[in-house]
């Protein structure tokens, strides 16, 4: 028998034929720059966010995934009247008075960096992507931006990891890969307007074979394709609720799905629950300090098979909100 890190090891690998999976967001909603290029330079400052998410905790060699991420708009234009500014820094973006005052983007770009950082077991992946948008209005309160995102995606096996209770050698671990480097490409479409959003994305638009032929031992990526959408219901003046959706879709895999809703009080606090599919059900809740940093914090409840040894999932993000021109505090355009 192999110790548990080798048995997570296999459980991961074999399910689409060694081929490396992104790591799932409980919080998608409010870093889904992270899923799709297409949002890069949406808000009128420059984003920038770090993330820990502690998967399945008491479970020995469970996932554990970090990012950071920066993106911001260029060639806008600081007018009021643009989609990636403010009327001022008492103006409230979640206030009603805002949507009939809502008017599309001037064209402008949005540039964008993030790295992601997963280890389960003794498999490590890295992400690192550079990321470009293009923002414009196609109605008078309709946007559309197109994004890219290129990069390099880096697989690691920690050998040290694996024991065994025999000398003989694993067939799997034959072609003594310890580590590979590639590409990465992943490409997304973002339609947004005061009330609502809709994003298509993919990631992993690459996929390429490890130079061994058989499918027992190739190392490689698969596409992921992602479906986001939320829209904006106003409660009160100055409370929001903002139930979203996000499908994901692997090859070799079932789908994914996760049902959430959002409680935005003003712009300083927010509380929200979801639940995935066969999976778990959450709860978060954010808060906005000030016009310069946010934080938020989701927990996971397992209701899988895994219950029985999890401790369920942890997630912390942090926020910085740089170059604010208008002081504001709640984000406009991810809510």
């Amino acid at each position: 028998m192999k110790n548990i890190y080798f048995l997570l090891f296999l459980g991961l690998l074999n399910l689409t034929a060694f081929a490396q999976q992104k790591p799932q967001y409980t919080q998608y909603i409010f870093n889904n720059y992270l899923i799709n290029p297409a949002i890069s330079g949406i808000e009128n400052y420059i984003d920038v966010k770090a993330g820990y998410r502690n998967q399945w905790t008491g479970l020995e060699g469970a996932p554990v995934t970090s990012y950071f991420s920066i993106h911001g708009p260029i060639g806008k234009s600081d007018m009021s009247s643009s989609v990636t500014s403010f009327g001022g820094q008492e103006n409230n973006p979640l206030s009603r008075s805002y949507v009939p005052n809502y008017q599309a983007s001037s064209p402008h770009h949005g540039i964008g960096l993030f790295g992601v950082f997963d280890k389960a077991g003794p498999i490590n992946w890295m992400d690192i992507n550079a990321t470009y948008a293009y923002h414009l209005g196609i109605s008078a309160k309709t946007n559309l931006s197109v994004g890219i995102a290129a990069g390099i995606s880096r697989m690691a096996i920690d050998r040290s990891k694996l024991r065994f209770n025999d000398e003989r050698s694993d067939p799997i671990l034959d072609d003594n890969i310890e580590q590979q480097l590639k590409p990465d490409l992943a490409a997304g479409i973002w339609f947004y307007g005061p009330l609502y959003f809709i994003g298509l994305s993919g990631q992993q638009l690459l996929p390429q074979n490890s130079g061994n032929d058989s499918p027992s031992t190739g190392l490689k990526q698969v596409p992921h394709f992602f479906m986001t959408a939320g829209y904006k219901f106003f409660a009160t003046e100055d409370i929001a609720a903002v139930p979203s959706v996000i499908l994901r879709k692997v090859r070799a895999t079932s789908n994914a799905i996760d049902f959430n809703m959002k409680l935005s009080f003003r712009d300083r606090f927010w509380l929200g629950g979801g639940y995935r599919n066969k999976d778990s059900f959450s709860a978060l809740a954010g808060f906005y300090f000030s016009n310069f940093v946010n934080l938020s914090y989701s927990y996971d409840f397992t209701v899988s098979e895994l219950a029985n040894t999890s401790k369920g999932t942890h997630e912390f993000v942090i926020g910085f909100l740089l170059d604010n021109t208008y002081k504001v505090i709640c984000p406009q355009r991810n809510w």
